[in-house]
């Protein structure tokens, strides 16, 4: 029996069509308002800005700064990477939300795992928006090149937006299971990890019972990486794959408590007032 494929609903290629639906929904709205654009940029160029400057003085009062130029500033484009994957992911989700329009997508034959594809490739859009233009300047305005990192800095850009999205993942499934007064997750979470990451300071400097913890977070392998690149141009792999590992097993983790989340929504009718 023939049939046409344009139909199927089952098959990948109708999938590929409702992930591409809904990123181009959401690229629609971010590419035309010029407000969402320049929110997009504006934090990033700010924090680049204020810790390139101190950057500047510390370089010209101590050794270590003299010696390891740039560092904190990748520092700062790394977390940044980081951060924004995750706001990138959870905002447009949030968006769905504020609107009342999660129960509506629901009802559409777009499946979960199709909408988490979606949040994934959005938040690469967002994130490209706010970080290319930040990359450029802070070669610039300090000399900075993040793509001098060389192929490392890849290592480093997959494991910060996994983690990412994994915060992200979790955020999300929060909000589906107890509602928009837990909606300040989305913005806190990340930043109750950052002291653990050693963004700006080594792990050896955390108390040593909080070491373990600590090391048990992807970023902060990342971040150690970064230490070594800069500071003794020395690039551990093995920090990467760790990285990873972790990435794997905490978004694997992430994934089936979002669908849990979900489940449980649909079970109990709560998703007709997820809103209120």
């Amino acid at each position: 029996m023939h049939y046409d494929t344009a139909l199927d609903v089952d098959g990948p290629a109708a999938s590929l069509r409702r992930i591409a639906a809904m990123v181009r929904r959401y690229a629609f709205l971010i590419l035309g308002s010029v407000p969402r654009m320049v929110e997009l940029m504006y934090w990033p160029l700010v924090q680049m800005l204020v810790w390139g400057f101190l950057q500047m003085h510390l370089a010209a009062t101590t050794s270590l700064f003299a010696n390891a130029a740039g560092l904190l500033i990748g520092s700062v484009l790394l977390w940044d990477i980081l951060l924004r994957g995750q706001f990138g992911f959870s905002l447009s989700f949030l968006e769905e939300m504020w609107s009342r329009n999660l129960v509506n997508i629901l009802m559409s034959p777009l499946r979960p795992n199709e909408y988490i594809a979606a949040l994934m490739v959005i938040s690469l859009i967002r994130l490209a928006i706010s970080m290319v233009p930040v990359v450029l300047l802070a070669y610039l305005f300090f000399d900075f090149n993040l793509l001098g990192l060389g192929l490392p800095l890849a290592g480093f850009f997959a494991n910060l937006v996994i983690c990412g999205w994994t915060i992200g993942l979790v955020a999300n499934g929060v909000i589906i299971r107890y509602g928009m007064g837990a909606e300040s997750f989305t913005w806190v979470a990340v930043f109750f990890l950052l002291p653990l990451c050693c963004v700006y300071y080594p792990l050896s400097t955390l108390p040593p019972w909080l070491q373990p913890l600590a090391a048990a977070l992807p970023p902060t392998h990342v971040f150690e990486g970064l230490r070594a690149l800069v500071m003794h141009g020395e690039f551990h792999p093995e920090q990467m794959i760790r990285a990873f590992a972790l990435n794997v097993v905490y978004f694997s983790g992430a994934y089936i408590l979002f669908h849990y989340c979900l489940r449980l929504a649909r079970i109990k009718g709560t998703l007709m007032q997820i809103g209120e």
